[in-house]
């Protein structure tokens, strides 16, 4: 899938030092790699990325990337935000040959927890235990997302990888692992009882020294 035409400058200038002096003309230093072809170090304008990058469907979409009037197919594979400033210092790019199959991680979005039947009917609640997974598919068919279905859920019971609804030409990882992970699971609502309180008075609490005068006055009658 296609996201957007990106453009990128190559770069000449490596190092620490070159990087923070782009990053002071509003570029971001990046690097596109893969494909048996040279990496190649690029920068591209950062609005135009930091923006981009708030889009889910950037971070899983093919890119158009020119370079220098060439455009190589690509795909976001990292990228480095600074700790605390809304500032993107660094992004890696893989080139994508069409005909061979990527790995890649992709969102799980889930749909009808709200009215599904452990929620509506049972007083349950859903818990998601993963929130993304891993596919392989060729770059044609990657989706932006897989979606999970809640609907018919009821209490007890979970979803596992081997549920889900794949698109065409689409693999799970995990799978092909033979792991068939929990991605959903409906459980029950703890109700907590109130005990009741009773209240009891110091007259009432027996002591040591109660205990001794009790023994005393059985020793005497004897």
């Amino acid at each position: 899938m296609k996201y957007a035409n990106l453009t990128a400058t190559e770069r000449n200038d490596h190092g620490r030092g070159a990087s923070r002096r782009l990053r002071h003309t509003g570029m971001v230093p990046a690097i596109i790699y893969g494909s048996s072809a040279d990496a190649k170090p690029v920068s591209l304008d950062h609005n135009t990325l930091f923006y981009a990058l708030k889009n889910e469907s950037f971070h899983t979409s093919i890119l158009n990337l020119e370079v220098n009037g060439k455009t190589e197919k690509v795909l976001l594979r990292d990228y480095q935000m600074h700790a605390f400033r809304p500032q993107v210092l660094h992004i890696d790019f893989q080139r994508v040959n069409e005909k061979e199959e990527i790995s890649i991680r992709i969102p799980l979005h889930f749909i009808n927890e709200e009215t599904c039947y452990a929620v509506k009917l049972q007083n349950a609640h859903v818990t998601t235990i993963i929130t993304d997974v891993e596919i392989r598919a060729l770059a044609k068919d990657i989706p932006h997302f897989i979606e999970v279905d809640l609907q018919e859920i009821k209490i007890g019971e979970t979803i596992h990888l081997s549920s889900l609804v794949l698109p065409k030409g689409v693999k799970l990882v995990n799978l092909l692992r033979g792991d068939d992970a929990v991605v959903a699971t409906a459980a029950g609502i703890v109700e907590i009882v109130e005990e009741e309180v009773v209240a009891v008075s110091a007259a009432d609490i027996p002591t040591i020294a109660g205990e001794k005068k009790e023994e005393n006055k059985e020793e005497t009658k004897e």
